[in-house]
């Protein structure tokens, strides 16, 4: 019943998901063949994107929720949502970063419904307080329904952390929902102290919400090269010619993210700060922070562990296999396939550039 309610209400609400990443920080359990969006990680039985569409259906109907992915990933997209259409799953055929890929989505959905509101999220996202998170939501559709705004979700920073982005906003403005002063990219200790006590900086989830017209506005205004080149295939959306024109034409655009072509310039872009249990899950020691811990605040996939003087580790194990770890503190254990990660929690920023070296053995 509440699923048709919400089919009704809510029919000009769509969702992009985006799930084209690779997660080299994930690795080796996520690589480039089956990355972090299509494994389940967390140990739930559900992988990232199957979590992010359970989640999404109480924002918009089903058959309005979109995959945007890499061309690479289309097979698996459709065996983990078999209950998806062709059309449902956007598929990009080269990495452009995430700017052509919300442009393109976002021209196919004008051209099927002019009045579109969309959210545009991440696959890969921990949420852990749901009802906050789709109210959140809920709200900055409303207003996005009829404000010409670019709106991102901005998470209220719990720590100085300089691993993320930082969206400084009118303190002054009444309302949930504030106007947006400046970006800040990763900065360094010091000025994210200063960000965190004066109390009008927020974290960039990399969530957006707007409605399409202002989002092909934006592009047209900041990134016209982008806006130029999909506005040249409105005739072939949605129609068996699109896939023609995409292949011809995707590769060509740019590689920029949608924070610096057209967040950062804009002048409409607005934040809705909240808490509801965040975590963008990018690397094994974000897993490690919000996953259930043991005694001895060990984290694992498996209880075919047995550990003895071992403490603040993170393991994952394949299915059915066993491990005794013992005087072994604050490291990753990953045993997957043909490689077996034994690295060092604090040092885990490398296992991006290790995973490039043992590709190329």
């Amino acid at each position: 019943m509440n699923n048709r309610k919400t089919s009704m209400t809510n029919t000009n609400n769509y969702v992009l998901i985006m799930a084209g990443g690779v997660g080299s920080r994930f690795w080796p359990k996520s690589r480039v063949e089956c990355p972090k969006q299509f494994i389940d990680i967390l140990g739930v039985g559900k992988s990232f994107l199957q979590l992010t569409v359970d989640r999404f259906k109480n924002v918009a109907p089903q058959e309005n929720i979109y995959i945007v992915t890499n061309e690479q990933y289309r097979d698996l997209v459709k065996e983990q949502l078999p209950h998806f259409t062709e059309e449902q799953i956007i598929c990009e055929p080269s990495r452009n970063n995430t700017a052509p890929c919300v442009a393109y989505a976002s021209f196919k959905l004008f051209a099927k419904n002019p009045k579109a509101n969309v959210v545009v999220a991440p696959s890969d996202h921990f949420i852990l307080k749901e009802d906050v998170f789709v109210e959140k939501i809920q709200a900055v559709l409303e207003f996005t329904a009829s404000n010409d705004a670019l709106l991102t979700l901005g998470i209220t920073p719990t720590r100085p952390d300089t691993g993320y982005g930082y969206i400084n906003y009118e303190k002054a403005d009444k309302g949930e929902i504030k106007k947006v002063i400046r970006f800040t990219e990763k900065p360094k200790l010091e000025k994210a102290k200063e960000f965190l006590i004066s109390g009008n900086y927020v974290w960039n989830a990399g969530i957006f919400i707007w409605n399409v017209k202002s989002a092909l506005k934006a592009f047209e205004q900041y990134s016209p090269e982008i806006y130029e080149l999909f506005n040249a295939g409105m005739g072939h959306y949605n129609t068996s010619s699109e896939k023609v024109f995409i292949d011809e034409y995707y590769p060509a655009s740019p590689n920029i993210s949608i924070d610096y072509a057209i967040m950062e310039k804009a002048d409409n872009v607005y934040t809705l700060p909240a808490d509801f249990g965040w975590s963008d899950l990018g690397t094994w020691a974000s897993l490690y922070e919000v996953a259930e811990k043991d005694e001895n605040q060990n984290v694992s996939n498996s209880d075919q562990i047995l550990s003895f003087e071992a403490e603040g580790n993170i393991i994952h194990l394949p299915e059915g296999k066993k491990a005794v770890v013992k005087g072994l503190n604050n490291f990753i254990v990953v045993d997957d396939k043909d490689v077996l990660l034994i690295y060092p929690k604090e040092l885990e920023q490398e296992i991006k550039a290790v995973s490039e070296q043992v590709a190329s053995m």
